[in-house]
């Protein structure tokens, strides 16, 4: 989706970007100034440094000989290749000998340091000027006068100078050019304004590259979730593969919208399997009130189907509870305590409690616990899963061709504890049969002959998701195997 700019600077990519640039820019031109004036502020002290040793070494030729020996010294000195500023003047500022040809007014009528840059020639450049423009007719000027008018269009040079006043009255400056400190500063500042521009022309690309390709991302999330808002609830926020923070999010919230879906499609199984696997037990205990009421009977007669009637609502009650405690479980909203369990304790219970359950329907259960485990979790839970499996397994297995026998048995197996319980009946033979059988109100059972209400196992794979683990049904040729795998922890 094409976004003009003022579309696009109204995102939060786009306005951190510009601040980033802005303060990157700021950031950069207090940079250049910095450097360009302590450039500046070193070399100009590197000058200074130099012109003092200079006047160091005329002081000792003057204190030598005297002015004709500091004047022989100042024109050879002048005369080498990259001289310093030498200037000899009497007292009325008139120049005697050295290397300079003019200054501005004023500068060595102040003896000291010049408070600031000023503009000189030096001797003949005048005179080479006036050639190059073509004024051959005008004679040079003869010697140098500070006071002395430059005509427009001479070249000058700026410099700084050391004015000194000599013991009989005459003016010495020794000075040095600023041409070469200020060629450095102009070297330095276009290099910093060169790297500057191509570090702002870079953040640019790199924004408009990098900016864009992130708001093509979000663009393409909005208009997934704009779908999915519309009623696509199978659609799915895109995951280019990249790994960065784009994907962790669409992951993450893919899986919600993934867990979102299941806890609907079970909300919409449990609203059918309720329609459907309740309205029997209801018209039951319908009819049998209005059978009752239909004629003249005897008060045992009321009393019996009353009792009747209660059983019934138990039951109905006990299922409407499988159902809210599973949809809880489900949903990660149950409000179970968890703690240390001992699981060979409770398969103990449990076979404890169901022995004579067993031994009444001709069944053998034995269990099989050859050490403790101890893992993290709802000893209630844990018992009520066990429970249902083991009551499913007794059932089922009645029929069976040989001698019905039930086991349980707990072991360690790699990082798991499985806890099976394996009966000998008939079993489901079919793979698409034991799928469907951790669903509400399943029953693989056509006959409907045994008593339930199909949530049984849908209970104990809620507890075990719970749990944070699994619940496994296996053929056990003959019967069936159901395992309940709990991962490790450590032993408390």
């Amino acid at each position: 989706m094409a976004l003009s700019l003022p579309a696009i600077m109204k995102t939060t990519a786009a306005r951190l970007s510009a601040l980033y640039l802005l303060l990157f820019a700021l950031c950069a031109v207090l940079l250049v100034f910095y450097m360009t004036s302590l450039s500046a502020r070193m070399l100009t002290a590197q000058t200074q440094e130099t012109i003092n040793d200079e006047v160091l070494g005329l002081a000792q030729a003057y204190q030598r000989g005297g002015l004709p020996v500091l004047v022989r010294v100042v024109e050879n000195r002048s005369r080498q290749p990259g001289a310093n500023l030498y200037l000899i003047a009497d007292a009325n500022g008139q120049i005697l000998t050295g290397n300079v040809q003019s200054l501005e007014p004023g500068v060595i009528e102040t003896e000291g340091w010049t408070t600031q840059p000023f503009s000189y020639q030096r001797f003949g450049e005048g005179e080479l000027d006036r050639l190059r423009s073509g004024a051959t007719d005008q004679p040079a000027p003869q010697g140098g006068d500070n006071s002395t008018p430059r005509s427009t269009g001479e070249k000058g040079h700026n410099a700084i100078a050391l004015v000194l006043r000599l013991p009989n009255q005459m003016i010495m400056l020794v000075g040095r050019d600023l041409g070469e400190p200020e060629r450095f500063r102009a070297v330095i500042s276009r290099a910093l304004t060169l790297a500057l521009g191509m570090m702002g022309l870079g953040g640019l690309l790199i924004w408009f590259f990098v900016g864009r390709a992130a708001l093509k991302r979000i663009d393409s999330v909005s208009d997934a979730s704009r779908r999915i808002m519309g009623g696509d609830l199978g659609g799915r926020l895109p995951v280019t593969g990249a790994g960065d923070e784009f994907d962790r999010l669409s992951e993450n919230l893919n899986a919600m919208l993934a867990r979102i879906a299941m806890l609907n499609e079970g909300l919409k199984q449990v609203s059918d399997n309720i329609a459907h696997d309740l309205k029997t037990p209801l018209t039951r205990l319908r009819n049998r009130a209005e059978a009752t009421l239909a004629g003249r009977h005897k008060t045992d007669d009321y009393r019996q189907a009353l009792e009747g009637t209660i059983a019934e609502s138990d039951q109905l009650i006990k299922t409407f509870n499988a159902i809210l405690m599973i949809s809880r479980l489900e949903a990660g909203y149950s409000s179970e305590q968890t703690g240390p369990v001992d699981l060979a304790a409770t398969v103990s219970d449990v076979v404890e409690l169901y022995e004579p359950v067993a031994e009444e329907a001709g069944v053998t259960l034995e269990a099989t616990v050859p050490e403790a485990f101890t893992i993290n979790g709802n000893r209630e839970l844990i018992g009520q899963a066990l429970s249902n499996i083991v009551d499913n397994a007794i059932k089922y297995s009645t029929d069976a061709a040989e001698t019905p026998k039930v086991r349980v048995a707990l072991e360690r197996a790699g990082s798991e504890i499985k806890l099976t319980v394996t009966d000998n009946g008939h079993g489901i033979p079919d793979d698409a049969d034991r799928a469907r059988a951790t669903e509400r109100f399943v029953r693989l059972e056509k006959s409907r002959s045994q008593p339930g209400s199909g949530l049984g196992l849908s209970l104990a794979k809620a507890i075990m998701t719970f749990h944070n683990g699994r619940l496994d049904l296996l053929p056990a040729n003959p019967g069936l195997s159901v395992v309940m795998c709990f991962p490790l922890r450590e032993t408390h």
